[in-house]
């Protein structure tokens, strides 16, 4: 569970609730027609720059702004090293019966023990990073669409509740609700787009580069391993992908 993206969420909308109620009442910021305006509207007119499956797979997407973590870098050097370590004393073969959690890992160990050469496995492991992060891309895409109509859905809920209450004046009962429409619609079209829509866009693209990051740390050391590299090596050349403050130094006797 990401607290930051959960905290954050929570957070914005007991404020905003909060200055409702405080306001006066919080069903007058309740209004049926704004909310299928703005979030039907916003979700069918997204729709429209997709498939259906790609659209629908957002949803399985938006879970990793909230629940996905990606390994820790530091846990995969120390993994990659100990695998480098094991190679070097029983060779290729000694990597199949280690423990791998990391799917990506364990795909680049397989090609190893498999006898595949570095172009090879350089190559199989490049298309991966790119395949996964055009993925990544597309869905963060799909909530950056759905941030951009958002507001304009508004808008057009604004203008029509315009529309409607002009062409009513002699009716001051009706004036009313139709400045409500017209303004509750422009304030969820916000509400949609920069509490909820943008910062999971914004989230997923800190976790593609997150993921990236680590991808490319683990091709390094695995064409380490596969050159047969010292692991004391391999261990300072990963741990360039660190923050400075997280890099140490191992001096040997």
């Amino acid at each position: 569970m990401d607290l930051a993206t959960l905290i954050g969420l929570i957070g914005a909308f007991a404020f905003v609730i909060m200055a409702m109620v405080l306001g006066g009442s919080f069903g007058m910021f309740v209004d049926t027609q704004s909310i299928l305006i703005v979030l039907c509207g916003s979700l069918f007119v997204a729709l429209m720059q997709y498939s259906v499956g790609q659209f629908l797979g957002a949803t399985k997407i938006a879970v990793k702004a909230f629940m996905f973590k990606n390994d820790n870098p530091e846990d995969l050097i120390a993994k990659i090293v100990e695998m480098a370590d094991a190679a070097r004393k029983g060779g290729f073969l000694a990597l199949e019966e280690m423990e791998v959690d990391n799917s990506f890992l364990r795909k680049g160990v397989d090609l190893l023990v498999d006898g595949h050469d570095a172009d090879v496995v350089r190559a199989t492991l490049q298309k991966d990073i790119a395949l996964t992060n055009e993925r990544h891309e597309q869905g963060i895409s799909i909530f950056k669409a759905l941030g951009d109509v958002a507001p304009a859905m508004g808008m057009i809920g604004t203008l029509i509740g315009l529309v409607a209450m002009l062409s009513n004046m002699d009716d001051p009962k009706s004036i009313g609700p139709a400045m409500a429409v017209a303004l509750l619609t422009t304030l969820y079209g916000a509400i949609m787009a920069n509490m909820v829509m943008l910062p999971i866009a914004a989230k997923l693209g800190l976790r593609k580069d997150e993921e990236k990051l680590n991808r490319r740390l683990i091709l390094d050391g695995v064409l380490a391993i596969q050159d047969g590299q010292n692991p004391r090596v391999i261990d300072s050349y990963l741990k360039n992908y660190l923050n400075e403050k997280k890099r140490t130094i191992n001096v040997d006797d």
